[in-house]
């Protein structure tokens, strides 16, 4: 067994309202500075910087999760995390179809960069990551699964787009295993039953990056051992 300091919900300068500097080299720099030891990026609606970002970790040495925080019709975010790179940019191409057809305003919603492993520019993404899909909690729910990831809903209870903020309430039957808490605010208690819970930045800039504070036990370093640990929920 192998307890790692984790981030699991990072933005890069994909995510439109993340800043510039969220490259993957800075992003896996200052996890690896900070002592962190697993790290996830979760861009709005996109995956176009999995590839840099697996490649980076690769060099400093972090295990690196393949995920996408997705914004369902009823805008609740929903995080994915994926078995690799691939299925996460094909899960991204299709996520890409169900947004709304319309253009990114970087001056008004900021920018949408997607780079290499060197942090150079290959092209700036120019459908509007910053809405809500047209695939409902339940439906996305299913095709995470289908994907082969782990569906885990986002700071359930905080901001609009916190499942219990939104809906008020945890929806039978989708059977979710693992939930994302926002630990400054309170939660009730029972959402929480049963369930593996786990507390990450949400970072949009380099700074907000987590502290090494947050542990996960794996039974061995690998994304599939964090994948089943998931799915097991409650540790």
């Amino acid at each position: 067994m192998e307890t790692l300091l984790y981030d699991l919900h990072i933005h890069s300068c994909l995510s439109p309202c993340g800043s510039d500097d969220m490259t993957p080299a800075n992003i896996c720099g200052m996890a690896a500075l900070k002592g962190l030891q697993m790290i996830a990026l979760t861009d709005h609606n996109a995956a176009g910087n999995l590839p840099a970002m697996q490649k980076a970790a690769e060099a400093f040495g972090l295990l690196f999760i393949p995920g996408m925080e997705i914004t369902t019709s009823e805008e609740v975010h929903l995080l994915g995390y994926f078995p690799d790179v691939p299925t996460a940019v094909a899960f991204g191409d299709f996520i890409r179809e169900h947004l709304p057809k319309k253009k990114n305003k970087p001056s008004f919603f900021g920018n949408q960069l997607v780079l290499d492993e060197d942090d150079q520019l290959i092209r700036e993404e120019d459908a509007l990551l910053i809405g809500a899909t047209d695939l409902p909690l339940e439906r996305l729910t299913g095709l995470v699964r289908e994907y082969g990831g782990v569906p885990v809903p986002a700071h359930i209870n905080r901001g609009s787009n916190g499942l219990l903020v939104n809906l008020g309430f945890m929806p039978q039957g989708l059977d979710y295993t693992t939930v994302e808490v926002w630990r400054a605010l309170p939660c009730p208690h029972t959402p929480q039953e049963g369930k593996l819970v786990l507390h990450s930045s949400d970072a949009h800039y380099l700074g907000d990056i987590a502290e090494p504070e947050m542990t996960l036990s794996l039974p061995e370093r690998s994304v599939r051992s964090f994948l089943d640990c998931l799915r097991q929920g409650s540790q």
